[in-house]
């Protein structure tokens, strides 16, 4: 698995894997539980994963979203 992003923002990350789910692209969000049990400080940023097959046609869908700047450098 490779990581595309890191955010604490709940709203972004729904709708990142919305955008890679249309295209049938599964997505793993780790830290979740670790980040929640931190009681929201928003210490620990939630990572957005995808299989290595899908990594490179996720990129590209997020950077044509307009949020390539968000991305995780490779």
């Amino acid at each position: 698995m490779k990581e595309l992003l890191r955010t604490n923002e709940p709203v972004l990350l729904s709708w990142m894997q919305a955008l890679l789910r249309a295209e049938r692209i599964e997505t793993v969000v780790l830290d979740g539980h670790a980040s929640a049990a931190q009681g929201g400080t928003y210490a620990i940023p939630r990572r957005l994963m995808v299989e290595d097959p899908d990594y490179h046609l996720a990129r590209r869908l997020i950077e044509e979203a307009g949020e390539g700047d968000r991305l995780r450098p490779e």
